[in-house]
């Protein structure tokens, strides 16, 4: 699917037409008609907050396919095809054509498609010399071979992932090392290398690792969504390499090889008992590199690099990237979403919507479709916590957020000092006093049942057996008559008043 907000975000950093096209896998033609439209709505970026996602594509889907244009083959493929064992051009040409047919485009005729790929198996032969400019590309890649850090109890050899940045005008370098290749190290590593460097360039070179590319084909180029989004907050473009074409970044792939001899090698035979050690230690090493004099031109790679490129590089954010994790929940039926295990509030009209869900160290954002619908300090520690604001919630919900702690004390203020006692109790035994609510409202319920008088004087009872008596004690208490045991029952505030009737009264065998 074509991302028509990132064709805007990039040409609004004065990209080609070309490269925009390679980092959103899409066609110039696509890149040029979308900038065209939004000239004519006069869309400019960063888009306003209610241009969503949704809203783009109906803009700028175009209602017509061109048809005056011929559908260029896939010449890379053709060219695999050639190599295997009985497979002509006329063959792959009627392909081609079937192909072009059943999506409605227009072939070239097998003359012209010969003459064409004649003319790009000269050119896949030809090797070219790219000259760079000066803050434009970084390269990254991860070191083939690896470090090892010894456990000082075990003795266990562990090893240590180097992780390798490259300005590809400079050759100027940033490794380091890491205990493993997911997807938050992934992003540490730009994130510090940004920091070595100074700032950004405005293309960035990785592979095609999961933790960055999730698919990257003549077709389609789908990035990593965390990946993407720090690549929107230092104001850079990626273009993955090609599948298994080394040569599309040249810099970083002849970068690994000099460290994996001046870090790598030549650190073979220390010992490191912590990642930290072994860091510092590549650090020095990385220094006499950069001093290292270039042996065909003049200078050495921090001269270059600081006299030619980082006057050029892309200014810093004042805010480094925090790594985020992206997940798809469902809105459940309570109108909350648990992408960790504690739950977080939406608003209720999106019950049972599959939305985006954003967590960073700090906060928790729900996307639907682009545009933000929630978000809430994210909660650590045990599972299970809720994070519920009022205005999400449905109107007959709402009345129960008036509840306190104040306000059942005072409900049982009026029933005697022994209920206040165990709903103290109640509430003091939860790690949330808002876990209490439900067996508070349960206990002051009871007087409705059994009368306040036998809630306290249950209450009474339930306390000579333990400090902090719970809900289900003081309801088994009152359930099996505990609380009026003969000799023990405490004397009803009510008897001193007149025209009070006994049990008798209503049938139990007394005198009436």
């Amino acid at each position: 699917m074509t991302s028509y907000r990132e064709i805007l975000r990039l040409h609004s950093q004065g990209l080609s037409q070309r490269s925009i096209a390679a980092s959103c896998g899409c066609g110039k033609g696509t890149v040029q008609r979308t900038v065209e439209h939004a000239k004519k709505h006069n869309l400019v970026w960063p888009l306003p907050p209610e241009m969503t996602d949704s809203r783009l594509r109906d803009l700028f889907s175009p209602s017509s396919k061109d048809s005056g244009y011929y559908k260029e083959p896939e010449f890379e493929w053709v060219h695999r095809e050639m190599a295997k064992s009985g497979v002509t051009l006329s063959l792959l040409w009627n392909e081609y054509c079937a192909q072009c047919r059943q999506n409605g485009e227009i072939p070239y005729m097998y003359t012209a498609f010969c003459d064409r790929y004649r003319e790009y198996s000269v050119r896949t032969k030809a090797t070219m010399h790219i000259e760079r400019r000066p803050g434009e590309q970084m390269e990254v890649d991860w070191a083939g071979q690896t470090m090892e850090v010894t456990d000082n109890l075990t003795g266990e050899i562990i090893p240590a992932y180097v992780f390798v940045a490259a300005l590809s005008y400079s050759g100027y370098t940033y490794v380091e090392a890491f205990l493993s290749r997911n997807q938050e190290n992934w992003i540490a590593a730009h994130v510090n290398a940004y920091r070595f460097f100074g700032g950004a360039t405005r293309i960035l070179v990785p592979d095609n690792l999961k933790t960055g590319v999730i698919k990257n084909t003549n077709a389609e180029v789908v990035l990593n969504r965390t990946y993407q989004e720090m690549a929107e907050h230092y104001g850079t473009a990626v273009l993955p390499a090609r599948v298994r074409k080394p040569k599309d970044k040249p810099s970083v792939e002849g970068t690994v090889g000099i460290i994996s001899t001046w870090i790598i090698a030549a650190l073979r035979n220390w010992k490191f008992f912590t990642l930290e050690e072994v860091n510092e230690s590549i650090r020095g090493q990385l220094e006499e590199l950069h001093h290292r004099p270039f042996q065909k031109k003049g200078g050495c790679r921090l001269s270059v690099f600081l006299e030619q490129e980082k006057p050029l590089l892309i200014p810093l954010p004042l805010r480094e990237f925090e790594f985020a994790q992206w997940k798809i929940c469902t809105v459940a039926y309570n109108y909350h979403v648990s992408p960790d295990k504690m739950f977080y509030s939406v608003p209720s009209a999106y019950i049972k919507k599959k939305v985006d869900v954003r967590l960073t160290r700090s906060m928790v954002e729900v996307f639907l479709d682009g545009e933000r619908i929630a978000s809430h300090p994210r909660k650590h520690g045990h599972p299970g916590q809720y994070s519920t604001l009022p205005e999400h919630m449905p109107e007959d919900h709402r009345k129960y957020t008036h509840w306190n702690a104040e306000r059942f004390l005072a409900w049982a203020r009026s029933m005697g000092d022994n209920t206040v006692t165990v709903v103290k109790a109640i509430l003091a035994a939860r790690k949330v006093e808002q876990q209490g609510y439900r067996a508070c409202m349960a206990l002051l319920k009871l007087s409705d049942k059994y009368s306040a008088f036998r809630l306290e004087a249950a209450c009474k009872r339930a306390l000579t057996y333990t400090p902090s008596p719970s809900f289900k004690s003081v309801q088994s208490i009152l359930a099996t008559g505990q609380d009026k045991l003969p000799g023990e029952e405490p004397v009803d505030p009510s008897a001193e008043f007149g025209f009070t009737r006994g049990p008798g009264y209503y049938g139990d065998g007394g005198d009436r």
